[in-house]
């Protein structure tokens, strides 16, 4: 049976102290948030949103917020992808394809070439993986498994304030590349607070490797599945097209194009914009009246190494992020903050994005969460 535990609502109180951010809260006799949990997953039920966590057999990845779980309860709709703030792999620029077939997971299942596309004959599968990956920029992976596809079941830890639930999953990495050691540590550590139709968001890891240039992959805020535009209208990208940044309409999306084709992003070709915010715009598949946004967030937009939005054969738009894309060695962390949530409109998502812009981690514990440098 599942456990439910309500967190009572307190007032808000912000304060700064050596680079953080502080948010905390007196009690109320109030409930404002409801935390469900069973063998599967953790479910939060706060006054303006509903999210779930999966710790085993999830609806679509074992990362993230799970596949059409985040609901707008102001306006009903919900996220229309396969999750969001999905985690993929820890790897690094370069090519494994002298190596990548001799990786074997510890469930058996071969790790298969990242850039096997360099030298694939077969004209359907090389096309599928240009339009998936591009062909400019290659990437390889440092450590395994693949987290949102092959994780094994895990036990996230939920603390609760007064005005705040947060939930934080952990995974070390089982299996490295040639060379490298495993045993990576990968932490996502979500944020719900109390009034706000958004959570925040880290991803962090804790390296047990040596790298020239170590990024982690995810999903900021997830990808979008449609027909034809019909479950969105625009996609809004505030780091493309100028300071106002690039609205796109859904008519862009209707055939597939690779990452580097357009609507790309990279640090080494571009300047360090303002904000770095991704958004799509809802819309309601039957009456094709539109709805809220739904953005993804990234605070401090330097730690952004690539970025692209492109369309996947399949009906599928794909917003992968990745994060960090600098020397690491054995020992050292990185991390990332994310603000992800429903927005009525851009000023909104600004206005957010400047409240908490400029931090890059999260601490928590029963007195508060914390916004680190």
């Amino acid at each position: 049976m599942p456990k439910y535990i309500a967190v009572l609502l307190g007032g808000l109180s912000i304060a700064l102290s050596d680079g953080a951010l502080l948010i905390s809260g007196a009690a109320s006799a109030d409930s404002w948030v409801v935390v469900s949990e069973d063998d599967r997953a953790v479910k939060i039920e706060t006054d303006l949103l509903e999210a779930v966590i999966p710790k085993s057999s999830p609806k679509q990845w074992m990362t993230g917020i799970e596949k059409g779980s985040f609901v707008d309860k102001r306006t009903g709709f919900r996220e229309i992808g396969d999750g969001l703030m999905v985690v993929d792999w820890l790897m690094e620029a370069g090519s494994d394809e002298a190596y990548a077939d001799q990786v074997i997971a510890l469930d058996g299942h071969g790790v298969g070439r990242y850039t096997w596309y360099a030298n694939e004959t077969d004209p359907a599968r090389r096309h599928y993986a240009l339009m998936a990956h591009g062909s400019s920029h290659r990437k390889r992976m440092v450590e395994g498994p693949q987290l949102c596809h092959r994780m094994k079941p895990v036990q996230p830890r939920v603390i609760r304030g007064d005005d705040f639930v947060a939930v934080e999953t952990s995974y070390q990495f089982e299996y490295a590349a040639p060379g490298r050691q495993p045993g990576s540590r990968w932490t996502q550590l979500a944020v719900f607070p109390k009034g706000e139709r958004f959570f925040l968001l880290m991803d962090k890891i804790d390296s047990v490797n040596d790298s020239p240039e170590m990024f982690l992959r995810n999903d900021t805020p997830g990808c979008v599945r449609h027909v034809g535009g019909d479950a969105f209208s625009e996609i809004y990208l505030s780091y493309l097209g100028g300071p106002d940044g690039v609205h796109i309409p859904s008519s862009e999306f209707l055939q597939p194009f690779p990452p580097d084709l357009k609507f790309g992003y990279r640090r080494d070709l571009n300047q360090t914009p303002q904000r770095f915010i991704r958004a799509y715009r809802l819309r309601d598949k039957t009456t094709g009246q539109d709805g809220p946004w739904l953005a993804g967030m990234t605070l401090e937009p330097s730690v952004v190494y690539e970025a692209w939005c492109s369309q996947r054969p399949g009906d599928i738009i794909v917003m992968i992020e990745e994060i960090h894309g600098r020397p690491v060695k054995a020992g050292d962390s990185f991390s990332a903050a994310h603000v992800v949530g429903y927005f009525d409109d851009i000023d909104q998502m600004r206005e957010v994005y400047d409240r908490y812009q400029g931090h890059v981690s999260i601490l928590v514990d029963q007195s508060g969460w914390r916004l680190g440098k």
